[in-house]
């Protein structure tokens, strides 16, 4: 389980699929011969954001994924697909984000930040590619209660930032906006 999710009972994200066992492979031969334009789930029905939002719905994210449904990112969809949840944070990884920080780029390549605080700009940043310091000043969803830093020296290092996608404690701020639903039945 990826950090957070170890008490989670399995049913807590894993829903039984529609139909009995033989009525799913019916209709997934259906599918695999052309008969059915959508596949179908066995056993299990795939998890999606709906079941991530059940505990992590954020109505201030500062990324949220519906958003990324804008034509703009449409680029972005074909290579880090950031509409999906599981794009970033894939379960049962043992980890906390499971992409690399660089995925900032394809985004914010062309960033310009008007009246920028920073000491180094965020210009110069994005030129040198050094998209590893974005989460040293930023929270990527916004959860997190903080003021940014206006000196590039007084950011989170990118080694905590790094160790903390990988399960360590958050070096962000302790205060939440918005922290996880614990009520569901099922954890």
């Amino acid at each position: 389980m990826n950090v957070g999710h170890g008490q989670l009972a399995c049913t807590g994200c894993h829903r039984a699929a529609p139909g009995t066992v033989r009525q799913q492979v019916q209709a997934g031969t259906r599918f695999l011969l052309g008969l059915r334009e959508t596949p179908v789930d066995f056993g299990f029905r795939k998890v999606e954001n709906g079941d991530c939002n059940a505990c992590h719905e954020r109505p201030f994210d500062r990324h949220p994924v519906f958003r990324f449904n804008e034509p703009r990112f449409a680029e972005a969809r074909k290579v880090i697909a950031p509409q999906q949840c599981v794009s970033c944070h894939r379960e049962h990884a043992g980890r906390r984000v499971t992409v690399q920080p660089e995925y900032c780029r394809h985004c914010h390549g062309e960033l310009h930040v008007k009246n920028d605080p920073l000491d180094v700009s965020h210009a110069t940043l994005v030129r040198e590619s050094l998209w590893l310091s974005c989460l040293g000043c930023h929270d990527f969803h916004g959860n997190h209660l903080m003021k940014s830093p206006t000196r590039l020296a007084d950011a989170i290092s990118s080694l905590r930032v790094g160790r903390y996608f990988q399960g360590d404690a958050s070096p962000y701020p302790r205060q939440l906006r918005m922290p996880a639903r614990q009520e569901r039945g099922d954890h």
